[in-house]
């Protein structure tokens, strides 16, 4: 159980929040890869577990991880571990002395923590733990306000609450470094937004995608189905990225219409994207937004983007709907000297909106640069050959949220690797990985069709105007 190792390798403990587990590791490396870091651990690493051990990093690198992740909640430089106290203790005393002694000196203030996971403990308990810590050579003062620094010993007791072991599985006593960015769910939640929508996304999983997305200063981001732009603009621009985007949906982009609060019926005069922005401080950051049809690309053939972050509409909440018509006129003639032309909208199935995004993605990223976006999926037929794929973007990860009994949706991350060629159109037909799912086009009916047969009753699918 000894850490042996030098100032530029020490061992370092993640104590990780226990929601949105299986977004975390996805997390912390792509915030590791923004300073061109492994993410390197021990053999005993579980990824559910709420605490990793990571390897080869320095303390700055650490510290930059929690200055910007929302999934893990604390970061310890690791000076021992173990199964029991006797290896608790039989770890520390192995610890070198001179990565200690820094820390521990005569006119430094310190103070020592106890957390235990699945598990409360009076106080009484934890006065024992930390008096069983004498044996640590300490001699400076304890103070419990403002203190030099702060240790902590972290308890681990399974993750299932109903059969909780009177002894903890594994225990950890190391030096804290940070605290991650939790605080950003709650300043940015939803509620004290100035500007929401229909499908407003929490807070926590809007930063999320900028983290997958390895969103950094000075970035461009873009959001090809903006909306109210709490999912992408607002999250993304917190870490210093310029953000744009375009929607169909010609009332959203402009604030106006009907309001997503309760009790409020119209959309006020300042309700906004611009004004998201300016509440948190990032409004010189907004490039803008537009009315534009994601199936008819507005830009120029190059690299335009650092990311694009978006989450598709999938005709739940909000319809999917492109330009265009069945009948024969479907623009006024070119000496038409009316009104404002508004064209009209027909079906856009999710197979089309999917293909039409990775294909965007692979024209208009820069190359490294990430696509991240949700996909809608109905559970009992999921399988891995339904995540849409392409020749140019390399999938990074694939975590999923939870819906319903019947239903998820998986954030899909890929990354540019190469930039378009010719060839790879004979590739989309070549090779049925490339070729758009069409099982995607049902995921509505089956949405709904779940939610009918759980409430015991059978009835025909809500049908969406065109």
């Amino acid at each position: 159980m000894a850490l042996h190792c030098g100032r530029a390798c020490r061992t370092y403990l993640l104590h990780l929040a226990h929601d949105n587990v299986d977004f975390r590791l996805p997390e912390i490396k792509a915030l590791l890869s923004l300073r061109s870091r492994p993410f390197e651990t021990s053999d005993t690493f579980k990824e559910k577990s709420p605490f990793w051990q990571l390897n080869g990093l320095l303390e700055d690198d650490i510290r930059s991880v929690m200055s910007r992740t929302v999934c893990a909640k604390s970061a310890f430089e690791l000076w021992g571990h173990g199964k029991t106290q006797s290896e608790l203790k039989t770890s520390l005393l192995e610890y070198p002395p001179e990565n200690m002694a820094p820390y521990l000196q005569q006119n430094l203030t310190y103070k020592i923590n106890v957390y235990t996971f699945n598990k409360t403990l009076d106080f009484k308990d934890r006065i024992k733990k930390i008096d069983a810590l004498d044996f640590l050579p300490f001699e400076g003062k304890v103070n419990l306000k403002d203190t030099d620094h702060i240790f902590c010993l972290l308890e681990d007791y399974g993750s299932d609450p109903n059969n909780i072991p009177e002894e903890p599985l594994h225990m950890y006593f190391g030096r804290w470094l940070a605290d991650g960015q939790r605080e950003l769910i709650r300043s940015y939640s939803v509620k004290k937004r100035h500007f929401i929508g229909n499908t407003s996304m929490d807070a926590g999983l809007s930063f999320i995608m900028a983290n997958h997305a390895g969103v950094k200063a000075d970035d461009l981001v873009y959001d090809p189905f903006v909306g109210t732009g709490e999912q992408s603009l607002v999250a993304c621009s917190h870490f210093g990225a310029y953000v744009s985007g375009t929607d169909i949906d010609y009332n959203t982009i402009h604030g106006i219409g009907k309001a997503s609060r309760k009790n409020q019926k119209w959309r006020g005069p300042d309700e906004n994207i611009r004004a998201n922005l300016r509440q948190y401080g990032t409004e010189s950051l907004y490039v803008d937004v537009m009315v534009s049809d994601a199936s008819k690309t507005i830009w120029r053939k190059n690299a335009l983007f650092d990311a694009i972050v978006t989450d598709p509409p999938y005709g739940i909440r909000e319809s999917t709907r492109r330009t265009g018509s069945h009948k024969d006129i479907i623009r006024p003639p070119d000496d038409f000297a009316g009104e404002s032309f508004v064209p009209v909208s027909m079906a856009y199935h999710l197979s089309d909106i999917f293909a039409d995004l990775l294909n965007f993605a692979a024209h208009h990223l820069v190359l490294g640069g990430r696509l991240v976006y949700w996909l809608p999926v109905y559970k009992p037929e999921y399988c891995e050959e339904m995540v849409p794929l392409h020749p140019c973007l390399a999938l990074i990860s694939n975590c999923e949220q939870t819906l319903s009994s019947h239903t998820s949706r998986r954030l899909i991350t890929m990354e540019k690797s190469k930039e378009p060629e010719d060839s790879d159109k004979l590739v989309h037909l070549a090779d049925p990985r490339f070729s758009s799912y069409q099982g995607h086009n049902s995921f509505r009916e089956k949405y709904f069709s779940g939610l009918t047969k759980k409430n015991g009753r059978e009835s025909k699918p809500t049908q969406k105007t065109e």
